[in-house]
């Protein structure tokens, strides 16, 4: 992308941030390629600041998802499950933190974020990070790490509509034996404390036509790199996600 587009945005400090963090949300997902996202920069200067951190506005992420043998995760969301999980941990690499984190998609549509502090990834889960997934999701795991995810991101605050959008960009997995880049497809996410499409970013994705999907970064991530999983649900997001990386 156009990274010069990002300098139109007024900056927000991560603690000022801080109160938009929106852990409890609404989520609602969009999908474009980095050309489309250029054009539709400028309508937003006005409206929501950028993140800032350390002089850096478009930031690194690193996420490592688990799950177990069966895929039981994206089996739940992939035949629409209410109350599923995802269970990840979570590098940000400018600000040098790294978090186990565990998402519920519950069957009001809510998203529930809870997280902890750790200090590096972990391949084995410790006694601790198994302690804390068991108490978020209720649940005894047999977790293993699947899948590698790193993008990047900028985020866009609306404080006066308690909105925070993340955009993504530059989307990469990996595992032990294969890697996938989906570097023209931009990810946009509006977190809200309940939707409210009167906005300025869902008036501009809007005119350009930019609809909303149901969309997980995991997901498309097993689907278009585990052969054999089942993804019949998913085919027509992979088309879409495909037409859009070329």
């Amino acid at each position: 992308m156009d990274v010069s587009k990002l300098s139109g945005f007024a900056s927000i400090s991560l603690e000022e941030m801080n109160g938009v963090s929106l852990l409890k949300r609404v989520d609602t997902k969009f999908l474009t390629t980095t050309s489309k996202l250029s054009e539709l920069l400028p309508y937003l200067y006005s409206e929501y600041q950028i993140l800032e951190i350390g002089e850096n506005r478009l930031m690194n992420y690193s996420t490592l998802y688990f799950d177990t043998t069966d895929l039981h995760c994206y089996k739940e969301h992939h035949n629409g499950k209410a109350n599923r999980h995802k269970i990840r941990m979570r590098r940000y690499v400018e600000s040098d933190i790294c978090f186990l984190e565990v998402k519920e998609k519950q069957n009001t549509g809510m998203t529930n974020k809870v997280r902890c502090s750790i200090d590096d990834f972990e391949i084995t889960l410790s006694t601790e990070s198994k302690k804390f997934i068991e108490k978020a999701t209720k649940k005894d795991w047999e977790l293993k790490p699947v899948l590698n995810n790193y993008f990047q991101r900028f985020t866009l605050v609306n404080t006066q509509r308690s909105e925070r959008v993340t955009i993504d960009t530059g989307l990469e997995y990996k595992t032990d034996s294969t890697t996938k880049e989906f570097k023209n497809v931009v990810v946009i996410e509006v977190k809200q404390e309940k939707r409210n499409t009167r906005t300025p970013i869902y008036s501009t994705l809007k005119s350009k036509r930019i609809r909303t999907v149901s969309f997980s970064k995991y997901c498309m991530g097993v689907a278009n790199i585990f052969s054999g999983v089942k993804s019949n649900k998913f085919k027509e997001l992979n088309l879409k996600i495909n037409q859009l990386n070329h």
